[in-house]
């Protein structure tokens, strides 16, 4: 049996697909501010993060070969960003809500190293250069 679809259905879908969209963007496609590692008190170049309903900044440029220490400053309580995983290290971390924690990588080679949340809907890069 066929059913006729009225404006406000044609709307209704409309406005769903729009917001399917917009999430996808800003999760997968949206550019998002870089850094570049300064040196730090240790001598090791830094870069702090912000956690908070993403990384701030997301893209972290650092010199390969070279270790580089980036510091999560989690800003939420939210339970997505409570772990950082750089698949790449075999590293997998425990973010304390409204704490710092510094995690020390080093990328022998240069390259995108993409690092998430547990869930893998958090997203940043180191990219080494």
């Amino acid at each position: 049996m066929f059913t006729s679809f009225s404006i406000v259905d044609a709307a209704a879908i409309a406005i769903g697909l729009t917001v399917i969209a917009a999430i996808n963007w800003y999760f997968f496609l949206a550019e998002r501010a870089s850094a570049v590692a300064s040196s730090g008190s240790s001598g090791v170049p830094e870069v702090a993060i912000t956690v908070h309903g993403g990384y701030q900044p997301s893209t972290v440029r650092v010199a390969a070969g070279s270790p580089v220490r980036l510091v999560f400053d989690r800003q939420e309580t939210n339970s997505c960003s409570e772990e950082v995983v750089f698949a790449d290290f075999g590293v997998r971390r425990f973010l304390p809500s409204f704490q710092k924690t510094a995690i020390e990588i080093t990328p022998e080679t240069p390259g995108t190293y993409e690092f998430t949340c547990g869930m893998s809907m958090l997203r940043g890069q180191v990219v080494a250069e």
